[in-house]
């Protein structure tokens, strides 16, 4: 007769290990693990930014633009003997078009700052990383804003000076000096942080940019084809508050005489359309898959 097995017995658990002690012969980090904070955040926007080719091809086209536009224009009013006509608070304005037309590369490189991640999936990736995607926004957009302000500004500066010795017809007051170097700063600033809130909204590169080309001349476009007597205001408004228009005020020139933005006005006007867009950015971002 055979014998019954023996009851089956439950494997024996290892000993608990106390809290925080590692098992013998496993690995310990050196790293400190703590809890990431907005820092890391900036620190690795920063990376992404000045690491990618977008980065350095549209800022080195901004660079030659207001370089080479505005030292152009002082050079042609100082060749044509006009020199005479042009007083010290005028100089200044010599540099708005190469401004205006750089703006267009600030506006493309805070579209891509986010939209690029959305065209090549890697939108993904930084929200693994970061788990909040506030964090994660707010970091592209202090990165992008610092950058773009203290690189048009200290370029307003160059300009500015460089034009001031061409012409050599006085120095402009000092008002005049910070709100053309400043001042256009903070405007050009804003207007590439407007990009990135598109871009996060629109989250493709190519859609984003042609709105935003659109936001800056479309205003002054329909108003220079505006012939009827009944659209005269309409015409007037778009002339005073389009973007254009608003970046020739902080060189001191009001537009038409009118009674549009003035003084410091286009910087407000611009602060509160991109605090706008920024916060449907935001809410956007946090409430829709990536």
């Amino acid at each position: 007769m055979s014998t019954p097995p023996p009851p089956y017995a439950a494997p024996q658990q290892p000993p608990a290990m106390p809290v925080g002690q590692a098992l013998p012969g496993s690995y310990t980090s050196p790293i400190p693990v703590r809890r990431a904070h907005l820092g890391d955040a900036l620190a690795s926007e920063w990376t992404k930014i000045r690491t990618v080719r977008s980065t350095m091809w549209t800022l080195g086209v901004m660079v030659l633009l207001m370089l080479g536009i505005g030292l152009a224009s002082a050079a042609i009013v100082a060749a044509a003997d006009s020199s005479t006509e042009v007083g010290p608070d005028d100089v200044l304005g010599l540099g708005f078009f190469g401004v205006l037309l750089s703006t267009i590369c600030v506006i493309t490189l805070g579209v891509l700052t986010i939209a690029s991640e959305y065209g090549t999936g890697m939108i993904r990736t930084t929200m693994t990383a970061c788990s909040s995607r506030s964090r994660v926004l707010a970091a592209k957009a202090i990165v992008f804003f610092t950058l773009a302000f203290v690189l048009t500004t200290v370029l307003a500066v160059i300009v500015s000076v460089l034009q001031v010795g061409i012409l050599d017809v006085g120095s402009p007051s000092g008002s005049q000096w910070f709100k053309a170097t400043v001042g256009v700063g903070l405007f050009v600033g804003l207007l590439g942080l407007l990009g990135l809130a598109v871009g996060t909204l629109v989250r493709h590169s190519a859609g984003a940019i042609t709105i935003m080309i659109g936001i800056v001349l479309l205003p002054l476009v329909l108003a220079m084809f505006m012939f009827s007597d009944s659209l005269k205001d309409l015409q007037q408004a778009l002339f005073e508050y389009s973007i254009p228009s608003q970046l020739a005020v902080l060189y001191g020139d009001s537009v038409a005489g009118g009674s549009g933005p003035s003084g410091w006005d286009p910087l407000w006007i611009m602060g509160v359309i991109t605090a706008v867009a920024l916060g449907g950015a935001f809410l956007t971002l946090n409430n829709r898959d990536v």
